[in-house]
């Protein structure tokens, strides 16, 4: 099982802006590429702040303030790493209140940006793609589970599990493996098993 990771869902090649890059600069990048913030960055390619259309609008219904990247930007920008996981990114979204996050390597530089979107992308996921995953990395491969041995049905990324395995203690491990693949929504449990080896002698 691998589990995508921020490097693999963002945007690489980011759309950026320097300090001095100016209000309606900033406004017309953000209409043309259909994005709702940009990074602003230093010359060494290192993210300072954001700029968002939140930004824009508190300076443009003011009327004070700074026309330019630098004065209009939220700063230290949020940043996110490439290896983060889906769930860390959307974690930090969550809690910062903002809907995309720059990407930096280990020296800090802009490599890409993750958004919303993109975190949703592991939800579209086919249901083929997340049947075979569990069905040959988490049963067979991770398991050592026969196919034969569990039915996996999978609607909307919501799966359904029958069968019989061997253990009771076995049941909540599979469970528990499949809601951790990328893309599934829910699991319900039909599975039965041989031998209960949760109960005490």
């Amino acid at each position: 099982m691998r589990h995508r990771c921020v490097a693999d869902l963002m945007t690489p090649e980011a759309v950026s802006v320097q300090r001095g890059t100016v209000f309606k600069e900033i406004a017309r990048l953000l209409d043309e590429f259909g994005i709702t913030a940009v990074p602003v960055i230093d010359d060494d390619g290192r993210p300072v702040g954001v700029v968002s259309e939140a930004d824009l609008l508190r300076r443009h219904t003011s009327g004070t303030g700074s026309d330019t990247a630098e004065g209009l930007m939220t700063s230290p920008a949020v940043v996110a790493r490439p290896e983060w996981s889906a769930v860390e990114a959307a974690r930090v979204m969550e809690d910062r209140h903002i809907k995309r996050l720059p990407v930096v390597d280990g020296s800090g530089r802009l490599i890409g940006v993750v958004s919303r979107s993109d975190l949703l992308q592991l939800f579209l996921r086919r249901d083929r793609a997340i049947q075979e995953e569990i069905v040959e990395d988490v049963l067979g491969g991770t398991l050592g589970v026969s196919p034969a041995a569990v039915t996996v049905q999978v609607d909307q990324g919501r799966v359904t599990l029958s069968g019989t395995l061997d253990r009771k203690s076995l049941v909540r491990v599979v469970v528990r493996l499949c809601q951790s693949v990328d893309g599934v929504v829910d699991v319900v449990d039909h599975l039965s098993y041989t031998d209960d080896d949760t109960r005490a002698d």
